[in-house]
């Protein structure tokens, strides 16, 4: 193990993992918030990296409702459900996730940096879909059996979670495989966990022979620290696409102010705005839905306020459907 490794799995054991404690950093009070304090089933996970660029005495930091445990995840809101976007019926072979022509999702690990109170696959069963590895030669015969499957998505929980060894070994398999021409990996460590952003990292992406796309979650231009920024300007002047894909939330993001500075400083990082997201109706998520008219609306503020290429696409998605929906 190299010493930034060791670091970045320093940095994460190190985590809040504890309400009460992650509201005293912030000089809050738990008693004066709706906060759910003891719930097994999807507990609080913030790095203390993550919680820093939080502001201290706010109960209402755009980056602290995004993690923050409340009493409202436990109401049933109609039309929500424990698998919004169709995953379940979608499973090809053991973590695979077959929806979308030419493309495949590949459910790399369970395990997240950070546990956001929006996830959309917080009920996913991933126990049943961890990839051992009698299971991960199931996986990969299936997507080298089809060579209409030209790009692999890791997804999961996080890839980037993954050791080093073990990351590089599924890379290394999924590369082999002639009809793969790309492989896209969904992370949000790279805003959350920007240690894991190792040098040892890099060098095995960029000289991979197939292309590899980065797709980077932030949501507020407040989680793009300057650190995040000098590793991702790194990671693109190698070669690496970097693409971001947003939620969009009540209370969090909802606003165009926030949307476009999220846009402009996500370009100045690199990255450029890919998707922004009506969220997805997973049970315990209501509270952060914003309205389609509203989303609408927002975005064609955008579209008068900035240029073309820092406006993402405004998607939903569908449970069945072959691709996601443009809203706009």
């Amino acid at each position: 193990m190299t010493p930034k490794t060791a670091r970045w799995q320093r940095s994460l054991a190190d985590a809040f993992d504890s309400v009460d404690a992650l509201l005293t950093y912030l000089e809050l009070t738990p008693d004066e918030l709706p906060i759910l304090r003891d719930y097994p089933a999807f507990p609080l996970k913030v790095p203390r990296g993550f919680a820093a660029r939080m502001e201290p005495g706010n109960p209402n930091d755009p980056l602290l409702r995004q993690v923050l445990p409340l009493g409202a995840e436990l109401h049933a809101y109609p039309g929500y459900s424990r698998d919004p976007v169709g995953d379940l019926h979608a499973i090809a072979a053991p973590g695979v996730i077959h929806k979308y022509a030419g493309r495949v999702l590949l459910v790399a690990t369970g395990g997240c940096a950070v546990h956001c109170r929006y996830c959309f696959r917080r009920n996913f069963p991933y126990a049943e879909q961890q990839l051992s590895r009698s299971k991960l030669a199931l996986a990969l015969d299936y997507i080298a059996e089809r060579p209409d499957i030209h790009e692999v998505i890791l997804s999961g929980g996080d890839p980037l979670l993954l050791s080093d060894d073990k990351l590089f070994n599924l890379l290394t398999a999924l590369a082999g495989i002639g009809h793969i021409r790309r492989i896209r990996i969904h992370s949000r460590i790279p805003i959350v966990l920007p240690e894991r952003m190792t040098d040892t990292l890099l060098d095995y992406l960029s000289g991979l022979a197939v292309s590899i796309v980065l797709v980077v979650h932030a949501n507020h231009a407040n989680e793009l620290s300057s650190d995040v920024g000098a590793i991702l300007n790194r990671w693109r002047r190698r070669g690496i696409t970097l693409l971001n894909q947003s939620v969009l939330l009540a209370g969090i993001n909802d606003n165009v102010d926030a949307l476009c500075n999220l846009s402009e400083k996500l370009f100045g990082f690199g990255i450029l705005p890919y998707y922004l997201h009506l969220l997805d109706k997973a049970a315990g998520v209501g509270h952060f839905e914003v309205a389609e008219d509203t989303a609408k609306q927002l975005l064609q503020r955008m579209q008068r306020t900035l240029p073309g290429y820092l406006v993402p696409k405004l998607v939903k998605e569908c449970a069945g459907e072959p691709n996601k929906t443009s809203i706009l």
